[in-house]
């Protein structure tokens, strides 16, 4: 689930190497002799690079190349969690927010995925789900910000600068996505293939936003 795998879906799966030159799944090793601190290494490290090209995305085939889950799960379990907190005990155990979040991340980015591909979009499933994620980075990025400007007795001018925090996000997180996507439709459909993003990227940054509210 959480792998690419060459002979179905498009894109490449990158086979890391160990210092000696041999390829992990070679006859003379295989991931089951690397020790869990390598690979979770590797891993972390693969994941940073992605989440280094949606900061900075130069680089158009970055995330497409090499595709993976792990970056997204990790992205929309640390919202959920965040905004489960934004709820008094009281009154809810934010159960029902922590769902809400995957229900919009993962069937939001299914959803977008389904109208590219029904747009005749060249782009593997997975291939779109997984750049979808990543690119929550800035969103993500956005609610921490929101999260500790809440910590300061609250003005208008607070909040008006938490709504422009959480926009920058929102612009971010859609230009990203925008610039790995955007080259798989076709020329006189791109319209029709980046409305649904911006609305994807926009309830949940407005799902921050209306989350990061001062605490009675």
């Amino acid at each position: 689930m959480f792998g690419g795998m060459e002979d179905s879906v498009e894109g490449d799966m990158n086979v890391p190497t160990q210092p000696n030159n041999q390829t992990i799944g070679g006859p003379d090793f295989n991931t089951l002799d690397e020790p869990i601190s390598e690979t979770v290494k590797r891993d972390l490290k693969a994941i940073g690079t992605k989440f280094k090209h949606v900061l900075i995305p130069v680089e158009k085939k970055s995330l497409l190349k090499d595709w993976d889950l792990w970056g997204p799960l990790l992205l929309c379990t640390f919202m959920a969690m965040v905004l489960q907190g934004s709820e008094k005990a009281d009154l809810n155990d934010g159960g029902p927010e922590f769902a809400e979040v995957f229900v919009i991340v993962w069937i939001g980015a299914m959803v977008v995925t389904l109208n590219s591909k029904l747009l005749g979009g060249h782009i593997s499933f997975f291939q779109s789900v997984c750049v979808l994620g990543y690119c929550l980075l800035p969103t993500v990025i956005a609610l921490v910000v929101c999260r500790l400007l809440l910590i300061l007795p609250q003005t208008d001018l607070l909040f008006f600068l938490r709504f422009a925090v959480t926009m920058l996000g929102f612009a971010w997180a859609t230009f990203a996505s925008v610039s790995f996507l955007g080259d798989s439709q076709r020329p006189g459909r791109k319209a029709l293939a980046v409305y649904p993003i911006c609305l994807f990227y926009f309830i949940i940054s407005w799902l921050v936003l209306s989350h990061t509210v001062q605490e009675n």
